[in-house]
C-alpha cells in the first residue's frame, strides 16, 4: 500500500520535538540514546529526518518522545500550547 501525502511533510511534529530537545539541552545523539532506554531505537540522523519532518514517526515513538523530552503527546501534536 503506498502511502498518499499532499506535501512533503511527513509528521506534523517535528518542529516541537527539535523545540523541546533544545529547551532540554540535549543533542540528537543525547536524545537518541535516551530512548534506547525506552527500548525505542531512533538514530541521531533519524532525529535529524524527523525534526526536518521528512521522517514518519509510529505511536510508539510519539509516546517515547513526549516521555523523554518532558511534553505531553498532545503538545508534540500541536493540540495544546505549554
Amino acid at each position: 500500500m503506498k502511502l498518499v501525502l499532499d506535501g512533503e511533510e511527513r509528521n506534523i511534529i517535528g518542529p516541537r520535538v527539535k523545540a523541546a530537545r533544545l529547551k532540554n539541552k540535549l543533542t540528537q545523539k543525547e536524545l537518541s540514546t535516551k530512548l534506547e532506554t525506552l527500548a525505542v531505537y531512533i538514530d541521531r540522523a533519524s532525529i535529524s529526518k524527523l525534526e526536518q519532518q521528512k521522517r514518519i514517526i509510529i505511536d510508539i515513538e510519539l509516546l517515547a518522545l513526549s516521555q523523554v523530552l518532558n511534553v505531553s503527546v498532545n503538545w508534540l501534536l500541536g493540540l495544546e500550547k505549554q
